[in-house]
């Protein structure tokens, strides 16, 4: 790249660039990248194709562009994503949200009651406990994580979201999870097998933290340890709703079954892959039912 670039020459070239590095989106890559050097939104670009390009926004789009050549995350170039329509920061430290995910809020909302308390397992950019708790006004949530870089960054995401006040954001590891009880148990934990981490596309074998995608020798360590708490955890009549990988869902069935859960049900993604499944712990005896009793205490 030289002096005398404009906004179209250099969306032109950067497409380019981007198609021969065999990445998915080029001229949609190319755009948001110099959107952001140049402060505009993409509409902005092609009312500005005449543009030239200063020195120093030439230096910063340059800079960009070789990150995403080398397979960076856009994402992680941008300093941002959005799920559930809301904007979130996203850095190295966590997972960069996806919109299969969505259908993990999408199943929990008609679960949860305004005034549900929510404990969300593995929170990385807090995704699912921001987007709960701004669905539910009245909803408090915990929010755990054994990385305190990615609980840094989710607590700034809700801070941004305007939803700070009714979540707890807390270091702790899945293995012992709070003592609740909870009316919803939520987590998209890591499922990749550890031996199939290699095999992973270079954006996220690369760049995305392996913590949040190491499940262990089959992928299912998180979803026995989840199952094996899930009657210490949940109030009675409350759900447990996870993510799951490709081919998961029965193996997760099963723990659900085995951890005496019912009405377990699978749901699919947009492209028809079993993307979540879902337990209720049984209503007891002498529980009360469908209401919760505000007065107990938000932090078990």
């Amino acid at each position: 790249m030289s002096e005398g670039w404009t906004v179209l020459k250099l969306l032109r070239w950067t497409a380019d660039y981007f198609a021969g590095r065999d990445l998915d989106s080029p001229r949609l890559d190319a755009e948001l990248l110099l959107a952001d050097t140049l402060g505009l939104d993409r509409v902005g670009l092609y009312l500005n194709f005449e543009r030239p390009l200063q020195a120093d926004e030439l230096a910063v789009y340059r800079e960009k562009v070789r990150r995403r050549a080398s397979r960076e995350p856009l994402a992680y170039i941008l300093g941002r994503t959005e799920f559930w329509s809301l904007p979130f920061m996203v850095t190295p430290a966590v997972l960069i949200p996806r919109p299969d995910t969505e259908l993990l809020v999408e199943e929990a909302l008609p679960r949860l009651a305004d005034a549900a308390l929510v404990l969300d397992v593995g929170t990385g950019s807090g995704a699912l406990a921001i987007a709960l708790a701004h669905e539910r006004q009245e909803c408090r949530v915990v929010a755990i994580d054994v990385s305190v870089a990615a609980l840094t960054v989710a607590a700034e995401n809700a801070r941004k979201n305007g939803v700070a006040e009714r979540i707890e954001f807390r270091q702790i590891d899945l293995a012992a999870l709070p003592a609740g009880p909870f009316d919803l148990v939520v987590a998209n934990p890591p499922y990749i097998p550890s031996g199939e981490l290699t095999t992973l596309m270079p954006d996220v074998r690369d760049f995305e933290p392996q913590l949040a995608l190491d499940g262990g020798v089959d992928g299912l360590a998180a979803y026995r340890a989840l199952a094996g708490q899930a009657g210490g955890v949940l109030a009675p009549g409350a759900w447990l709703l996870v993510e799951v990988g490709i081919g998961q869902a029965p193996a997760v069935e099963g723990m659900f079954i085995s951890a005496g859960l019912t009405e377990i049900f699978v749901s699919r993604d947009l492209a028809g892959i079993e993307r979540v499944v879902g337990g209720r712990k049984p209503w007891g005896r002498n529980s009360l039912r469908p209401g919760r009793d505000k007065s107990r205490p938000y932090i078990a």
